[in-house]
């Protein structure tokens, strides 16, 4: 598969474009089969790459993104072996999400699912941050893993898509808080990922007062924990996590001068925990 890949990747574009024509069906069945290879050259630097070089070009048919999308967005792909943990089946679902955010942003422009797809699609994909269980980042010559970063990409292009409904917001903000309590501390910016997300919300007027209860579960959360529980593991890694975050959406909501009651409401927390 390396060596197919890296012959289309050094092919001119009328070259390229003459394949697609009449092998693109087969070179997208392939690229799939290699989505979650684990070894971070083939699938990152030669499939990712190449997918990308695709759409960018418009290689790639509406019907060949409907197909790729529908086929990425189940449970042989998306959802495959969820719920496993240190496993190499990270790499299918995160590439997966990584590669369904990228289709779902340019659907969001040439619009090649149905709308009745689109809202399947959106809605299906919308509790993969609840689902998924590995939280690993960079794995040495397997590359990165990164589920929880690529599954946040994937929820923004879902809050961006012109098909997001409200409806679903309450799964896309319990998976974010979900995600504190996965049992490790973040190191990768993954934080950052998840304001994206509420940024996103913002910009699609989901209600200041629906976000600020959000923020006071999230912390109801931690201290309905330590009551319950004390000063665990699992809590100092959740603490952590909701800190990082929350300062984070603390600068993105100062600089953007978005949701200023939200604002204030989460520098209050900040300051809380902070002492505590």
């Amino acid at each position: 598969m390396k060596t197919t890949l890296e012959k289309v990747l050094l092919m001119d574009e009328h070259d390229r474009k003459e394949l697609m024509s009449s092998q693109g069906d087969l070179l997208l069945e392939q690229m799939t089969e290699y989505i979650g290879f684990p070894e971070d050259e083939l699938r990152d630097k030669l499939n990712y790459r190449l997918f990308i070089e695709l759409v960018s070009s418009n290689l790639i048919s509406k019907e060949q993104l409907e197909q790729l999308t529908l086929k990425l967005a189940s449970e042989s792909y998306l959802y495959g072996s969820i719920g496993e943990k240190d496993t190499d089946t990270v790499f299918l679902r995160s590439f997966s999400a990584l590669w369904l955010s990228t289709l779902l942003h340019i659907d969001a422009q040439i619009h090649f699912l149905s709308d009745t797809q689109a809202s399947t699609v959106l809605n299906y994909c919308s509790t993969y941050l609840i689902k998924e269980k590995d939280v690993r980042g960079f794995l040495g010559t397997k590359g990165w893993a990164h589920a929880m970063s690529n599954g946040a990409d994937l929820i923004t292009s879902i809050v961006s898509h012109p098909a997001f409904e409200l409806k679903i917001t309450a799964k896309i903000l319990e998976g974010i808080k979900d995600c504190f309590w996965k049992g490790t501390v973040f190191i990768d910016d993954e934080e950052e990922r998840f304001s994206n997300i509420i940024e996103k919300l913002i910009s699609k007027d989901i209600p200041e007062q629906l976000l600020i209860e959000w923020v006071e579960q999230v912390f109801d959360k931690l201290q309905f924990y330590l009551m319950a529980n004390g000063y665990t593991p699992q809590y100092f890694a959740a603490r952590t996590n909701t800190l990082h975050f929350m300062k984070n959406l603390y600068f993105v909501l100062k600089f953007t001068r978005k949701a200023p009651e939200l604002q204030g409401v989460v520098s209050i927390f900040i300051g809380k925990w902070m002492k505590s």
